[in-house]
């Protein structure tokens, strides 16, 4: 068993922004940060664009980009967070800078700023095109100078402990449902063990992996929805699912698929239908550089009606020299498929990317388990409503993580462990005698995602996904309560979860807004709601 004062399940922004921020708070008190693979395996890490930060007020200002998040949000942004987030976030921008981020400047010093689909300045600060790995990068460094902040790599957070594990009954109605630490798999050493601790933050990140194909790295699972879910905890908006509209195409390949980042058409990347037209003015005045679901959405639509498995984006009439400097990992890639982008459009289709929706939580981070934080994209703020506007994620992640500390710190020294917590018990388990179980109801748990609860969703969709996901999660609840835990077990029944949420709450959204577009409703609702789980 181990104690301490500050758990941090996650290591991209959200979490080591976090750490950061208590750990220099409370030089003397300890801060421990749970990774399940390495440090720097995270979403932040390949997130391509940038940043939206507005640190130049003289073309810019918080007004408009308020608004461009207000309408990408379609109604459902809790508008006192987005100014929040907004004008707080140059500051915080300044915080990572001085712990080492680096951003591309111009020749005067000053910063380049990038545009992408939804904003209507340029505001995107940037590193070529590995911005979330620069970040990565700054914020590893600085929590390796902090002697009191220390990593465990390779360990999987099973379920949070609460007073259900002391034997009371816990519903989503008991009031004052307290997180008393983690149990946790230690994959050294296979076994089960307990951390306790004073305040925990979940700071684990998206589930990309629910879809077949998607943007994020395999450690993407929903761990900490699904947790927070089993704990009674608030969940919301979980439908709103924002596929990107252009991962690229490579025949064949499933799972993580590379990135073409948005700033690619906020350059002037304009996407072709296979027959060479220039689609996207048929579905928004934006064109190119309309906001994600509308994008996604019309691309989906193109492929649909043509045929076709993608799109294209073009980009031949590019500067190669200023595409190589600005995205160079983009130009390397494509050229080691085959594709000169100065010469041939670059195959591109959606890819699940971002959940707008999670860990329901107020202004300060608190969810509604007591003690208990949520920052980053596992979190539903209500910055980003019903979709999230381009870039607007890393902000929210420093930002969320800074006010999560400064509420953190107000409680820290209020908070006694718990000590009379049981040790976990795997009495009557045994190994499973073939990972095909998991294997084969993880591929299944995709296709059913893919096909029924992708881009565009209907009743009998949902319907028929319900049922699937309701056999598969019998299935595993069974192998769960009678096997010797394993990481694929583990992430299986999260991301069945996770699925099953994103159902329950597009079943619910009897409407079309934003990422969730069901046929049988096209129309928006005029009762604008939040679908709390």
């Amino acid at each position: 068993m181990q104690q301490t004062d500050f758990l941090v399940i996650g290591s991209g922004i959200a979490g080591l922004t976090y750490a950061l921020k208590v750990a220099e708070r409370f030089p003397q008190k300890k801060v421990l940060v749970i990774t399940k693979g390495a440090a720097d395996e995270t979403n932040t890490k390949y997130a391509q664009g940038g940043i939206a930060v507005v640190n130049d007020l003289e073309n810019d200002s918080f007004e408009k980009h308020i608004d461009d998040t207000l309408i990408a949000g379609d109604g459902l942004c809790n508008e006192k967070v987005v100014e929040i987030v907004v004008k707080e976030g140059p500051e915080r921008v300044n915080d990572i800078i001085e712990w080492g981020a680096r951003f591309d400047k111009e020749a005067d010093g000053d910063y380049k700023r990038g545009r992408e689909g939804g904003h209507s300045e340029f505001r995107i600060l940037h590193h070529k095109d590995i911005t979330g790995w620069e970040m990565e990068r700054a914020l590893l460094d600085a929590v390796n100078r902090q002697k009191n902040i220390e990593f465990v790599k390779h360990c999987f957070v099973i379920d949070i402990i609460t007073q259900h594990h002391l034997g009371n009954l816990v519903t989503k109605a008991t009031p004052d449902i307290e997180c008393f630490g983690v149990y946790v798999l230690n994959l050294e050493t296979n076994q089960v063990e307990k951390i306790l601790s004073k305040i925990t933050l979940m700071a684990t990140g998206g589930n990309g992996q629910v879809y077949r194909t998607t943007t994020n790295p395999s450690i993407a699972t929903g761990d900490g929805v699904s947790m927070v879910y089993r704990a009674k905890g608030r969940i919301e908006n979980m439908e709103f699912i924002q596929f990107h509209p252009t991962a690229l195409y490579e025949p064949g390949v499933r799972g993580q698929a590379f990135l073409i980042t948005e700033a690619v058409r906020g350059d002037g990347g304009i996407l072709r239908n296979k027959d060479g037209e220039a689609f996207m003015e048929k579905y928004d005045e934006r064109k190119d550089l309309a906001s994600r679901d509308i994008v996604a959405r019309a691309i989906d639509s193109e492929m649909k009606r043509t045929g076709t498995e993608h799109v294209w984006l073009d980009c031949r009439h590019f500067k190669k020299e200023s595409f190589v400097e600005h995205f160079p990992n983009i130009y390397k890639k494509c050229l080691s498929i085959g594709i000169d982008i100065s010469k041939q459009m670059i195959p591109v289709a959606p890819a699940a990317h971002y959940s707008c929706g999670g860990i329901k939580t107020d202004e300060w981070g608190r969810s509604s388990i007591n003690n208990l934080y949520a920052c980053g994209e596992c979190a539903s703020t209500g910055l980003h409503g019903a979709n999230r506007l381009a870039s607007n994620s890393l902000l929210e992640g420093l930002v969320f993580a800074h006010r999560c500390a400064i509420d953190a710190a107000e409680k820290a020294d209020q908070i006694s462990f718990q000590s009379n917590i049981p040790d976990w018990n795997a009495a009557g388990t045994s190994q499973p005698q073939e990972m095909i179980l998991i294997t084969q109801s993880l591929k299944e748990l995709q296709l059913v995602m893919s096909d029924y609860v992708g881009i565009v969703r209907n009743d009998i969709r949902l319907q028929r996904a319900s049922r699937r996901l309701d056999l598969l999660w019998e299935e595993t609840e069974q192998l769960y309560q009678t096997s010797t835990l394993s990481p694929q077990l583990l992430e299986l029944r999260n991301m069945i979860t996770v699925g099953y949420l994103i159902v329950k709450g597009a079943s619910f959204r009897k409407e079309s807004r934003g990422l969730h577009f069901n046929t049988d409703y096209p129309g928006k609702s005029e009762l604008v709601q939040n679908i709390v789980l």
